[in-house]
């Protein structure tokens, strides 16, 4: 920390003790940072991107699984669930030049634990080979009241 001050100090004096005027640190967002709003999959249900290129990797919001189509949720059960979202992050991440293949983190979000090992199976069919790292959490709710969301995280 106090190094830290002390180099801030030194560019002070550099700059003649006037501050710079741009701090290329502070960007919002990279200059080559797409978004993809407009791809298939649901539409976004709030103010959000689908995905975000940037870096190398396509960063896929979370979906649930709405039928792209309809906009309505489909299937009762984990499992029908599970592949229809999987189905919507196949479609997306299709369409921004990625595929699944090369994602290499996924998060799912479940609603209740007890569907993991149904969550599982289906899932273990999208990711045979070099499945990626993945996390699992239990949630209080979802967006539209879905058993299952899932992110993923991809290497362009």
């Amino acid at each position: 920390m106090l190094y830290a001050r002390l180099e801030c100090l030194v560019n002070f004096a550099r700059a003649g003790g006037k501050l710079p005027r741009r701090r290329p640190h502070l960007k919002r967002r990279p200059h080559h940072e797409r978004r993809h709003s407009d791809r298939p999959g649901p539409k976004p249900i709030g103010p959000y991107s689908q995905a975000i290129r940037t870096n190398g990797f396509l960063y896929v919001s979370g979906q649930v699984a709405l039928d792209p189509k309809t906009g309505e949720m489909t299937g009762p059960d984990i499992r029908q669930q599970t592949d229809r979202t999987l189905e919507n992050l196949k479609g997306i991440l299709e369409a921004a030049g990625s595929n699944l293949h090369h994602v290499v983190k996924t998060t799912v979000f479940l609603k209740d634990m007890n569907d993991f090992s149904a969550m599982n199976e289906v899932y273990a069919k999208y990711f045979m080979s070099a499945p990626p790292a993945r996390s699992t959490v239990q949630v209080a709710r979802l967006p539209k009241d879905a058993l299952v969301e899932i992110e993923v995280i991809a290497a362009l």
